[in-house]
């Protein structure tokens, strides 16, 4: 039997992305139990208790979800299988990356993201992540093991489900649960890998909402976890002292939040090239030169 679940805080966002997509995948499987409840509190302490429900069942392996998450992959499950098909992996996700050093998992060397970002602001837009074009993957783009993975999709092992939770003592109520866990995983000699599951992220451009706890986080899981991160390779001070970090962590979260609008900018300019190339603009080209035309005429009358 295989588990999948997701601390719900928004029923709606649930039933609009997150069950359509568990629906989906299901389809496909004849035994799936889904655990997903109201949110208890923090996003740690909800995932918690999904992992605790989990450990009481003879499961293949557990998959937590954002609820505003949707899978279009029917092969969902299978992929995760797959990747877990080697002893030494605990935790499986969509995207990921290596050289690591704090909670914005994406600011290392990611070498694998098969998802989207949907957004509604400014009129709504996309914002295809690495891999999620098979047309554009990258070269350098690979699957298989990395030093964190991006916890809105997250597949655990049997040994994962009964091994590791989330630290709600060093947690704040959302940021960097993902980085913890991978870093838990990988301390006990386990492994954390990419598989290419394709899920759509419906989320906002904001994706820092609360910058002081997001520093928090930041400083805290870099503390915890420092024997484990990769010196930093530029010149200045190695030490792991608070104002080290806390100036790290918020020039991280500057880039994270500049990098936004340059997203956004290269999404809208993706859009207009299309429109630009397609057949239908090419074809309505003599009706918009005739149009232009006449309103030229008309101003000069």
């Amino acid at each position: 039997m295989i588990a999948i679940g997701s601390a719900i805080t928004s029923p709606e966002k649930y039933e609009e992305y997150a069950l359509p997509g568990i629906e989906l995948a299901k389809q496909k499987e004849p035994d799936v139990e889904v655990l997903s409840f109201a949110s208890s509190g923090t996003l740690f302490r909800s995932y918690n208790l999904i992992l605790d429900q989990a450990a009481k069942l003879d499961l293949e392996f557990l998959v937590l979800i954002h609820q505003d998450a949707q899978i279009t992959d029917p092969d969902f499950f299978q992929k995760i299988r797959d990747e877990m098909k080697d002893p030494d992996a605990a935790l499986v996700g969509c995207a990921g990356s290596v050289g690591v050093r704090g909670i914005a998992w994406w600011e290392g060397a990611v070498t694998w993201a098969s998802f989207t970002h949907k957004y509604a602001e400014l009129g709504g837009g996309e914002i295809p992540a690495l891999t999620w074009l098979a047309t554009d993957i990258p070269s350098y783009a690979r699957l298989g093991e990395v030093d964190v993975i991006d916890g809105f999709v997250m597949g655990f092992t049997p040994w994962a489900i009964q091994n590791l939770r989330f630290d709600e003592i060093t947690g704040g109520a959302l940021h960097g649960y993902d980085f913890d866990i991978c870093h838990q995983a990988r301390d006990k000699g386990k492994k954390v890998v990419t598989a290419d599951l394709k899920v759509v992220h419906h989320h906002s451009i904001e994706l820092i909402s609360n910058l002081d706890a997001w520093v928090d986080a930041h400083i805290a899981f870099s503390k915890k976890w420092a024997h484990m991160l990769p010196e930093p390779t530029g010149p200045g001070d190695n030490s792991w002292e608070d104002r080290a970090r806390r100036a790290e962590a918020e020039a991280s979260a500057a880039r994270t939040l500049s990098g936004a609008g340059h997203l956004i900018n290269d999404s809208k300019e993706r859009e207009l090239q299309e429109i630009l190339n397609s057949k239908s603009w090419r074809l309505t080209r003599p009706l918009r030169a005739f149009t232009n035309f006449f309103k030229r005429e008309k101003k000069t009358d």
